[in-house]
Parts: structure tokens; C-alpha cells; sequence
């Protein structure tokens, strides 16, 4: 699976020459797979759209065709991941034994609490969830089971899904093909991560060095 997701661009190229434009069904497969199972965090996101791109600009992929069946996978993908936790997150929370560690973390006033936020943030982590590896696959879960009012959803839903797949393939249409680029894919595909990675990092070390007031009379009783 390492092997996989740091030399996608070879896999790729070879996935061509056996299977031709059926190439187009997997890369819609995984790109779904990764935004819309809890479970397949693991797939290639941002490289394997870095890497379609690449292959798109020498002309062996449509690069239209890969935006558009992408775009409307990743978001398809957060739709069902929605779906599913809007249905059974709800149940999670309220059946989660709260002396267990999977009780405390599936507290039900976490729960609430992630209501209030999606009604009030939800576009944004929406959207910016969609360009960070992980998260960008249980945040469609977490504001279905938080009930994230669904036409905000869907807004927001294609916004990340058409920016965040469009950015990544223009991306490697520019200079996937740049020969240092192209030869240290794996470099590139690690350093993608890693600055997908930078905006959480970033805002946890904010919050670690100046925590949130707890308010007016927050300590008195």
C-alpha cells in the first residue's frame, strides 16, 4: 500500500495500458472510496489527483473528463459519508458506554456541540477539511452525525469537492511533467502531506499557546 500511494504516477501509467478507459471507473472508484468510507482513510487523495493531472497534460487521460468525474466523486463520496452519519451517528453517541474510553470520546455533548459549530463553521471545515488527508474523511461523517442542515451541506459539499479536485489535477497538468518533479514523485507525494497537514498543525499550536477564554464567572460555582 506504501509502495502504492508514493509511486501512484507508475501504477497509474501501467493501470492505463492494461485496462484503457476503464482507468476512469478506479480513479473514480478510489477517489469515492477515500471521502466516503470512514474505513479507507488510507487511499491516495491528493497524490493520485497530482498524478492523474500529470498524465492528463501529456494527453494519455481527457483532463475535462478527469475533473468532472472526480469532482463528482469526491463529492458523491462526502454525500454518502453525510448520509451515513446523519443515520446511524446520532445512535453511536447515544448507546456509547461513557466509561469506556470509546464512550468519552463519543460523549453526546461532543455531539451537540458539533451541531452548534457546523451550523455556525460548518462551510469552512467543509471545505478546508477537503484539503487535509484523514480529515477530509470523517468530516462528512461528523457533521451528519452532528446534523449539519443538508442544503448547507450540499453547497458547501461541492464547493470543496469541484476546488479541491480542480486545484490538485491543475496542479499536476503544470508540473507533474517537471522533470525533477517526475522523478521524485515519492518526495513530492510526502511533501504534499505534509503541507496538508501544516494548517492543522498550525492551528493546534495556536490554540496550545493562547487557549480559549472560558468567559465571565466561567470558574465560579
Amino acid at each position: 500500500m506504501i509502495d502504492f500511494v508514493l509511486h501512484f504516477d507508475k501504477h497509474l501509467l501501467e493501470f492505463v495500458r492494461l485496462y484503457g478507459p476503464w482507468v476512469y471507473g478506479l480513479l473514480f472508484g478510489i477517489i469515492f472510496a477515500e471521502t466516503g468510507l470512514v474505513v479507507t482513510p488510507f487511499l491516495p487523495g491528493d497524490s493520485l489527483l497530482f498524478a492523474t493531472g500529470a498524465l492528463a497534460a501529456t494527453g494519455v487521460l481527457n483532463p475535462w473528463l478527469v475533473f468532472g468525474l472526480l469532482a463528482l466523486a469526491a463529492f458523491t463520496g462526502n454525500a454518502v459519508n453525510y448520509a451515513i452519519g446523519r443515520r446511524v451517528g446520532p445512535a453511536i453517541f447515544t448507546a456509547s458506554d461513557h466509561a469506556s474510553l470509546l464512550g468519552r470520546l463519543m460523549n453526546r455533548d461532543y455531539l451537540d456541540r458539533a451541531h452548534a459549530f457546523f451550523e455556525s463553521y460548518g462551510g469552512k471545515a467543509i471545505i478546508l477539511g477537503r484539503f487535509v488527508p484523514i480529515v477530509r474523511t470523517f468530516v462528512p461523517f461528523v457533521a451528519g452525525a452532528a446534523k449539519m442542515t443538508p442544503a448547507a451541506f450540499i453547497l458547501f459539499n461541492a464547493i470543496g469537492a469541484a476546488a479541491w479536485v480542480g486545484l490538485c489535477v491543475l496542479a499536476g497538468v503544470l508540473f507533474g511533467n517537471v522533470p525533477i518533479i517526475k522523478n521524485n514523485f515519492s518526495l513530492v507525494t510526502i511533501g504534499i502531506v505534509v503541507v496538508s497537514l501544516l494548517p492543522v498543525l498550525i492551528e493546534f499550536l495556536r490554540h496550545r499557546r493562547d487557549p480559549p477564554s472560558r468567559g465571565p464567572g466561567a470558574g465560579r460555582r
